[in-house]
């Protein structure tokens, strides 16, 4: 039997980590004196609710190498003879490093993987290895197909104002546009080779920011494939869904899915932020 563990920045549905077994190690959010385990103590809408309103800006920390271990150690009890841990790309959070610890002091053999992004990067590639794992294969098979998995994955954020990602460090190659903005709304994507944000482009307006983030994301991936994707949003639901609706109209994915932005990835990424992340099947 094999474990799947991850942390929880990889905004999947808790209807489908229920469904695959998956274990989520919380990562925290600080907010001056307060503490809150992410999804767990605190709930993205009310997150999204407060950081409207609260001139304090909260920080983040990774899960401690104690936190993997209990999570580990829960998986043994349940009878697995091995593990797979998943997290957050290691050029955004010491959480990847801290997974490796936790791995070292195991009872069973632990794989530790770095997926080189956050959210459904990391989502997808937990999925992968779930339904890798449901079908029968062995861990050596699970790591090359979340390794497949990566190498097809695309990932564009929009965002309403550069400001969350750089106050809350993980600004990557995006740092250019420092200095040189003025109310413009930033297009990143993540590179899954070097798990890092880079920039991909400014609108001046929400609709050029909403149209700019469609285009680019379509267009870096494989439409000749079964497409799996993804819709993020920083509590902006509607906006979220009806991305959705047009997605499923023009390209109708095998898989879509619709999930708000954890804490942990709001406080870099803000308010009323959306994403498109997947990857197309088999290429």
């Amino acid at each position: 039997m094999i474990a799947i563990l991850t942390d929880s920045t990889c905004d999947i549905p808790e209807e489908l980590i229920e469904q695959y077994d998956i274990h989520v190690v919380p990562l925290y959010i600080i907010w001056g004196e307060e503490q809150f385990r992410d999804r767990v103590d605190m709930q993205p809408i009310d997150f999204y609710e407060r950081l409207i309103v609260d001139a304090q800006r909260p920080t983040t920390s990774q899960a401690a190498s104690g936190d993997f271990e209990k999570a580990i150690q829960c998986a043994v009890d349940g009878g697995v003879t091995e593990a797979v841990i998943l997290t957050i790309s290691s050029a955004m959070s010491g959480t990847y490093k801290v997974a490796l610890e936790a791995a070292k002091k195991a009872s069973i053999p632990v794989t530790v993987i770095d997926t080189k992004g956050p959210t459904m990067t990391l989502g997808w590639q937990v999925l992968a290895a779930a339904r890798a794992r449901d079908r029968g294969a062995t861990l050596d098979e699970i790591v090359q197909e979340v390794e497949a998995v990566r190498g097809q994955m695309v990932q564009v954020v929009a965002m309403q104002t550069l400001d969350y990602l750089q106050t809350g460090g993980r600004i990557g190659d995006a740092a250019k546009w420092v200095g040189s903005m003025l109310n413009v709304k930033p297009i990143v994507k993540i590179n899954h080779q070097s798990g890092r944000v880079e920039p991909v482009s400014l609108a001046r307006t929400h609709k050029a920011l909403v149209r700019t983030l469609y285009k680019k994301f379509f267009d870096m991936i494989d439409l000749g494939k079964p497409l799996r994707i993804a819709v993020l949003h920083g509590n902006a639901l509607a906006e979220a869904e009806a991305l959705a609706e047009r997605i499923r109209a023009e390209f109708d994915p095998v898989e879509l899915i619709v999930n708000i932005t954890g804490p942990v990835l709001g406080v870099n990424t803000g308010p009323r932020a959306l994403a498109l992340c997947g990857y197309a099947e088999g290429s």
